[in-house]
């Protein structure tokens, strides 16, 4: 990964914080992790026999979260809350893989989503605040879950891919931190709600954002995991297994080569073509890393063939100039005065988009047309 990541860093030997988890990784024992995993379940099962559950799973339809049900509810009979929280940028393919993975698995659910207009504002003030433009993504999908987890009583929240797995902030030797009511704040979010809040987002209307402050979370008793601390973590594996046993699907997504990151949200491109304006490296870079670290492509091959599709303006681009009335020119200029102190003065290539001519559409627009063309 480039030392342009967040929270980069190098050890004496040169070796960065992600390949040093990567090494790491293959060192764990992961059959004593997995016991330790079933301890905490079993132990959430005990307390919770007369609950109708025994933990939370936070849930997009995402392939990690669809991983994640069939690891707890098919393999460990677990009785979790399903909890989405709603970015309101779903397309069509995401939503069928949600509704999808809820029939499948038989769990309850609880979604909520935000208001378009908010959606709008919070994804024009975020690009300012923290240089990309999924604040109300980042923050809601931290907050929303453990509201709840309160709300119903559950002691027990799991998440899915550890961040130690190929990001820079915490390894699998030197985890980032211990989880509590501010990880995602601190992971993700990086601002406030009170930093959002304005005159037309006042703080009344941005409270789901919020999270429960320490007390709550504290007498609440939440213990918070990420199932990827705990079971040998191997992304390529889970996609192909969730498609083959439970019809999880994939889509093209712009700024990489990979069909399942983010595969539910019509915005990723933006969100990575962001990163590279700030970075040098975008969601093709990040994948590429990953495929070179696990022998599946070469360096030389990478960076021929793969890091180049980061310079790929994304046609999402376009919606998001829509929704929030910020100029192609001003997204540009507004994330190069972010740029990284290493890449002050570098030129940074940027390549139109010819493989798709529109940009990707909500499930909402898919919606209408089906029922415009009678295909329903």
């Amino acid at each position: 990964m480039p030392e342009t990541q967040d929270g980069q860093a190098f050890d004496e030997m040169g070796y960065c914080n992600v390949c040093q988890s990567a090494e790491h990784k293959m060192r764990i024992d992961w059959l004593e992790r997995r016991q330790g995993l079933e301890e905490i379940l079993e132990k959430a099962r005990t307390e919770n026999a007369d609950k109708p559950y025994d933990c939370l799973i936070p849930i997009s339809g995402g392939k990690d979260s669809t991983f994640q049900l069939h690891v707890l509810v098919n393999e460990y009979k677990m009785r979790p809350l399903a909890v989405t929280f709603s970015h309101n940028w779903f397309n069509s393919v995401g939503m069928f893989n949600l509704l999808n993975s809820l029939e499948k698995f038989d769990v309850d659910h609880v979604m909520f989503t935000p208001k378009r207009g908010q959606v709008n504002k919070l994804a024009k003030k975020s690009l300012s605040a923290i240089g990309d433009a999924c604040w109300h993504c980042h923050a809601g999908v931290g907050a929303f879950p453990l509201k709840t987890a309160i709300q119903y009583g559950i002691k027990l929240v799991i998440w899915g891919e550890s961040v130690a797995e190929s990001s820079s902030r915490g390894t699998y030797k030197n985890p980032i931190m211990k989880f509590d009511q501010d990880y995602f704040a601190k992971v993700s979010a990086k601002v406030s709600v009170e930093s959002m809040a304005s005159d037309d987002l006042n703080m009344a209307e941005l409270s789901t954002y919020k999270q429960p402050n320490s007390e709550e979370y504290k007498d609440a008793e939440i213990h918070g995991i990420h199932l990827g601390d705990y079971i040998f973590w191997d992304e390529e594996r889970q996609t192909e297994f969730v498609k083959e046993e439970y019809g999880w699907k994939e889509t093209n997504i712009e700024g990489t080569y990979k069909r399942y990151k983010s595969a539910e949200c019509i915005m990723p491109g933006v969100h990575d073509f962001a990163c590279y304006l700030k970075r040098g490296y975008g969601r093709a870079s990040f994948h590429a890393s990953n495929d070179v670290r696990a022998g599946l492509v070469t360096r030389d091959e990478a960076f021929e063939n793969l890091v180049p599709l980061d310079q790929v303006e994304p046609n999402a681009l376009e919606y998001y100039t829509e929704i929030t009335g910020i100029s192609r020119e001003e997204f540009i200029s507004t994330l190069e005065n972010q740029r990284h102190p290493l890449l002050k003065g570098v030129p940074l290539p940027i390549v139109e988009n010819s493989k798709l001519n529109t940009r990707p559409r909500l499930f909402i627009e898919d919606l209408k047309a089906w029922i415009e063309a009678d295909e329903l």
